[in-house]
């Protein structure tokens, strides 16, 4: 058997801009590999066919869907990220709620003394919290 990896589908040709958005916020991150739909298509040329970024070690899947679903990213799946640091969780949910939506804002509500769920600007859902 092969990885299991976290799947992200985007529209609108939003995935590259994304990875490129949390690669910059996540430390050890990274976009992994690349691959682009050409001319010939079926997406529009330049949009991500498929990639792989890593976050802090963690692999990510990601698109740029060529068919316009009549959904997108709902908060029952998100990432969920542990942060070594009041600043370092403060940084990510103010950088990723740019855009976005608080769904409970930073606070402490009694299994975690600071935490924070967002959803982002592309609609992906964060989870962050404090560990200490």
């Amino acid at each position: 058997m092969g990885k299991v990896l976290p799947f992200l589908m985007f529209q609108e040709g939003k995935a590259e801009e994304a990875m490129t958005f949390y690669t910059s916020l996540v430390k050890n991150s990274e976009i992994v590999r690349m691959a682009r739909y050409g001319a010939e298509g079926p997406g529009d040329e330049g949009t991500v066919m498929q990639a792989v970024f890593a976050l802090n070690g963690q692999e990510f899947m990601c698109i740029d869907s060529h068919v316009k679903h009549q959904f997108t990213f709902t908060p029952s799946f998100s990432i969920y990220l542990t942060c070594d640091t009041e600043e370092e969780l403060v940084h990510l949910y103010e950088n990723l709620l740019e855009g976005g939506q608080a769904l409970m804002p930073l606070d402490n509500y009694g299994f975690s003394k600071k935490f924070g769920w967002v959803n982002d600007r592309f609609g992906v859902s964060w989870q962050l919290d404090l560990l200490n």
